[in-house]
């Protein structure tokens, strides 16, 4: 059974991993960060928050100082999906933002039964050139 957790991840209970719900790719075992399975792009948080002021004449300009923060971009290295972003302090390792007990998630859905399964297929629909 796959269970949808965010808009772009899912579980596979049967094979404990995190996948990607936009290309179906297995990306990381689920008992651990599923950040372990995606490409990072480390940003300059100054790409994303330009200087409102002249730098060359004023040490502060509202820009987040890149020695004290970074931006990290997590995206699924198949389809290129971003999946995450996180500002985070330069050196720190990526947050672990979801601990699943994956044992308690397959408990609770085999008590529901596949019938009540919801639909964890892709988060992106697709068109087959017809207009589906």
């Amino acid at each position: 059974m796959k269970v949808a957790m965010t808009e772009y991840l899912r579980i596979d209970l049967k094979s404990e991993k995190w996948e990607c719900r936009v290309c179906d790719h297995e990306l990381a075992p689920a008992r651990g960060n599923y950040k372990e399975g995606l490409l990072v792009h480390d940003r300059d948080p100054r790409e994303i928050h330009p200087p409102i002021i002249d730098p060359d004449k004023y040490r502060f300009t509202f820009s987040p100082d890149p020695e004290w923060v970074r931006i990290l971009e997590y995206c699924c290295p198949h389809c290129g999906t971003q999946v995450e972003t996180e500002y985070a302090v330069p050196g720190h390792p990526p947050l672990h933002d979801m601990e699943v007990d994956i044992d308690a998630l397959k408990a609770q859905w085999a008590a529901r039964g596949e019938a009540a399964a919801p639909y964890a297929g892709p988060a992106v629909a697709r068109d087959d050139g017809h207009g589906h």
